[in-house]
């Protein structure tokens, strides 16, 4: 940051209000908006067959190294199903020239963006790394590339497994969690390789041996069977330099040929019923349809958001907005390479008929299907579907930006820019085409379910001793292939955070400013001084219910006219809050700039709060309450912060903000308009912008919307935090919730500090201790034990009082040791056993190296703006943090830790089928105090 600019606008340019007094929802033309995507790319293949695309990007100083593999769980052999996701999970275990853990050395490095994922038809790793690091980064991919095998060991197998075995128990433990199995096992003939689920059963897992290990790789894994995409700031020369160096040789492996796959169509029409604990009846409908690279693959796309992925969807403006017997809908075609799945959902409004619901919903879909969309339906679909994809290309690596749009096309396409063929498809598609579609593949015969409360069936659960532990020989043919040392890094430069400007409206309404331009994109955050911490301690539940309530109608448009004119414009307008603070966030196209202005300042100024849209969101918010009594988070988050604050401090307040139920039905909208007037005016709040457009530009505009908003004459909300907090009690408050096959551990303390003291040394130490993947916690309950998916431990900063958290889902027979094997490792570190020499190096390197890329998009600059002024820190605060890592000690760390977090205070909330885990908890010697919420 080189300045900070501040104007003054003092003057009047444009008639405040003018704009609202007939909002203009006029969009620019999908095609015009298609024409602001692009990504250019070079492309070249090794001898040894690697495809490489090279897309250079210059915003930022780090290259984004994606890798994806051809293969994924539709190509596991019988009884095999969730190898290709274990696997996944092995590469990250080290490999011959870089021993231990993967993430040791990115860490290192500074990188962000980190992951690798399974699905049906890829397995993909990436990572964005400071441009000097790319040199390491491709080292360490190429040496799991081509010299994995003589690093994986029967003890890292059995490690991983049991990390699966818990990754998979965390989403069966989830409601509606054995769905998904169901489904594909009906829809899907014996043998078909879209039959089983990714994640796979835990008899297979079980049976996975070092010898399916060693022939999945050698199968899979060879360069010609892969697309390396590297994209940020890097030249295809330099690319091709470097990729040769050190991916060039390594052998090409056996031609794969990844599981080819039709269509099905089930005989007659398939109907089940399951129990799950659940709060409310949901239904689906399914069908198998073909995959992304056919051409009804974009109107089937639009066919699913026309009918139930738009916040103005036939099915919410029927059954939620008009019938108001489903609190819920969503519809969607899920592309895949050889297939696609068109489902259906519906929660039904508890208390409703659902066989009545299950009838006006096949109604509903029958008239769509015969008659199909509108035409200006389809444009709101395609300009939704490009916007999203021009907010996505900020981000050169992650889950869905650039590097991803490019490896996506040429994996299963055979061209990088196939993305921007999707979204012609989709600025061309006609409705005709949408409802052809929709009459060739929706008519066949469906698949329904419909999931009812009450007790789940028996959980098939791992065996203690699984068969694919059992050591096998080494291979005798296998030697392991020399390579040059791993290059170091070099200098990597200090963060350079964009200029922080600021101007002021002529009501005194403040906007801090950030030029962004990578993607003709426009962020605006209204955040008010309010939060969760403001609810009425009375009526919890009353900011969720206010919140909710703007986005779904004005003075001037109704809930649905509201949805339409947003999707209209693909701006995205959002109400939510943290603990301190409450915002109505904006995301717009540049080119739809001003209408979208136009809409977030009528959902600011100008609520309804309707009285009929009152009772709905009402019983939604109650239906809510309710589901999130059968989810273990949610009950977590129910209960701890009101163990360890109490329920009078306005930070022990569930995290949902959701309420009580009696509370909830007492609100009335006078209480909504009240606490409206109190929190949500221009002297409680401040707007961040980060744009394209400079702030000159965007000054008129915001003035010409905001610049007359005037506060009204009551008194602006005051929150109390002279609210004393209990003395803690150190116990166990076991949530039971039955038929858990996994429990999750969470709890904590309160620290004696706040959000604005200075925690950059505590941070740093508890990276250490829980809030890493490599810390002490994470690694002894996942990487060592193979109890857990993954735990941390927190410092979670808050604007007053600060509590230290944790967070540890764990297979329910290992409740108790876990929470054991927590304790001694909060214990050790925080007397004896502090941070190490290579702790402290890898720490400080991973935070100096990592800032550029941690603030790569205008989402993330923006928080970092609204941050900054919570904790009362200066604009370039970010700036300033790499001298002081680099100048920090490990005495410093441990001191810091020891000073605040004290584990004989901790108080732990473990939810999980009290039968199971109490025998386990009672070992602890702690008393156990035993709630149970809900049904």
């Amino acid at each position: 940051m080189r300045r900070v600019l501040t104007f003054l606008f003092a003057v009047l340019l444009v008639a405040p209000g003018a704009a609202l007094a007939q909002i203009s929802t006029e969009a620019a033309p999908v095609a015009e908006l298609v024409e602001r995507v692009d990504i250019p790319y070079e492309r070249f293949t090794l001898d040894n067959g690697l495809t490489v695309v090279v897309h250079e990007d210059r915003k930022a100083p780090v290259v984004a190294v994606s890798i994806w593999y051809n293969v994924g769980s539709k190509d596991e052999p019988r009884g095999q199903t969730g190898f290709a996701h274990l696997f996944e999970h092995l590469m990250f275990a080290g490999s011959e020239n870089a021993p231990g853990s993967y993430f040791n050395y990115v860490r290192g490095m500074g990188a962000t963006d980190l992951n690798g994922t399974t699905w049906f038809d890829r397995t993909n790793y990436f990572q964005t790394v400071p441009t000097p690091a790319l040199e390491q980064a491709l080292y360490l991919e190429s040496d799991r590339m081509g010299h994995l095998l003589g690093a994986v060991s029967q003890e890292r197998l059995d490690n991983q497994r049991g990390v699966v075995q818990n990754e998979k128990r965390q989403g069966d433990n989830q409601p509606y969690g054995l769905v998904y199995y169901q489904m594909l096992e009906d829809l899907f003939p014996e043998g078909h390789p879209y039959r089983h689920s990714t994640i796979g059963s835990m008899a297979d897992l079980d049976a996975a041996s070092m010898d399916d290990v060693r022939q999945w790789f050698t199968d899979n894994y060879g360069p010609n069977n892969a697309v390396l995409v590297l994209a940020g700031d890097i030249d295809t020369a330099t690319a091709r330099t470097l990729v040769e160096r050190y991916f060039g040789g390594i052998p090409a492996g056996p031609v794969n040929t990844p599981a080819q796959a039709d269509v099905p169509t089930l005989d007659a029409p398939v109907s089940r019923v399951m129990q799950d604990r659940v709060a409310n009846v949901r239904l689906y409908r399914t069908w198998i349809v073909p995959g992304m690279l056919d051409d009804d693959a974009i109107p089937l796309s639009v066919a699913g958001s026309v009918l139930g992925g738009l916040a103005s969807s036939r099915l919410d403006n029927e059954l939620v907005r008009g019938d108001q017997t489903a609190t819920s809908v969503s519809a969607s075609m899920q592309a895949f390479q050889r297939v696609g799945m068109f489902s259906v959902t519906v929660n039904v409004k508890p208390g409703e008929d659902a066989d009545a619901v299950s009838q006006r919903l096949d109604a509903i879909m029958a008239d769509f299907i015969a008659n199909g969309p509108t035409a200006e339906e389809v444009q709101r679909v395609a300009t939704n579907q490009v916007a999203n994809r021009i907010y996505g290309l900020e981000q050169v690596g992650g889950f869905g930006g650039k590097a991803t749009a490019l490896a996506e096309g040429q994996l299963y396409a055979g061209n990088p820019s196939f993305y921007r063929e999707q979204l012609e498809a989709y600025a061309s598609v006609t409705p005709q085409a949408v409802t052809a579609a929709m009459q060739r593949w929706l008519t066949r015969p469906v698949w329904s379910m419909r999931v009812e409360p009450g007790e789940r069936e028996p959980y098939v659960e791992a065996a203690r001793d699984p068969s694919g532990a059992a050591p096998s020989a080494a291979p005798q043919d296998y030697t392991p292939t020399p390579r040059n040392p791993m290059p170091q890094i070099a200098q990597v430069e200090n963060l350079n955070f964009p200029d922080i400007q600021r101007a002021t409206l002529s009501n005194g309404l403040e906007v801090v400013y950030a030029r962004a331009e990578t993607v003709p994109a426009v962020r605006v955050a209204v955040e008010f001084d309010a939060g969760l911490a403001a609810d009425p301690a009375t009526a919890l539940g009353t900011q969720r219910l206010m919140l909710n309530l703007l986005t779904e109608g004005t003075e001037n448009l109704n809930s649905t006219e509201l949805a339409e004119a947003r999707e209209r414009l693909g701006a995205s307008i959002n109400a939510g809050s943290s603990l301190d603070r409450t915002v109505v966030s904006l995301g717009a196209v540049s080119p739809n700039l001003e209408p979208s202005l136009d809409l977030l300042a009528d959902v600011v100024m100008n609520p309804a709060f309707d009285p009929a849209e009152v009772e709905r969101l009402r019983a939604t918010q109650l239906a809510s309450i309710a589901s999130e009594l059968t989810q273990p988070g949610g009950l977590g988050g129910r209960v701890t912060p009101v163990v360890l604050f109490g329920e009078d401090h306005p930070y022990g307040r569930p995290y949902s903000g959701l309420g009580d139920p009696d509370t909830v039905r007492a609100i009335t909208r006078d209480d909504l308009v009240n606490f409206h007037q109190t929190w949500i005016r221009p002297d409680n709040a401040r707007i961040y912008v980060t744009a394209d457009v400079p702030l000159q530009t965007l000054v008129p505009m915001l003035e010409a919307r905001f610049g007359s908003w005037a506060a009204p004459s009551t008194p602006r909300g005051v929150k109390d935090f002279d609210v004393a907090i209990p003395d803690p009690q150190p116990r166990v408050v076991l949530v039971n919730r039955p038929q858990s096959p996994q429990s999750i551990i969470f709890g904590g303390t309160i620290l004696p500090i706040t959000g604005q003291d200075d925690t950059l040394v505590l941070e740093a130490a508890n990276e250490v201790l829980g809030a890493s993947f490599l810390s002490r916690v994470n690694t002894e309950l996942r990487e060592v034990r193979g109890w857990s998916y993954g735990a941390s431990a927190s410092v979670s900063n808050r604007e007053h009082q600060t509590p230290y958290l944790f967070q540890a889902p764990v297979q329910a027979d290992r409740t108790g040791d876990s929470i054991a094997a927590m304790i001694a490792q909060f214990d050790a570190f925080l007397t004896e056993n502090g941070v190490s020499e290579e702790e402290l190096v890898r720490t400080i390197n991973g935070r100096t190296r990592q800032l550029a890329g941690q603030f790569e998009t205008s989402n993330a600059v923006l928080a970092a703006m609204r941050s900054n002024a919570l904790y009362g820190r200066p604009d370039n605060y970010w700036e300033m943090v790499a001298g002081r890592y680099n100048a920090m000690t490990a005495a410093e760390m441990d001191a810091a830790a020891r000073a605040v977090i004290d584990p004989s205070r901790f108080v732990w909330v473990v939810v999980g089928d009290a039968e199971v885990v109490r025998p386990q908890l009672e070992q602890l010697g702690l008393p156990i105090e035993e709630v149970t919420l809900g049904e």
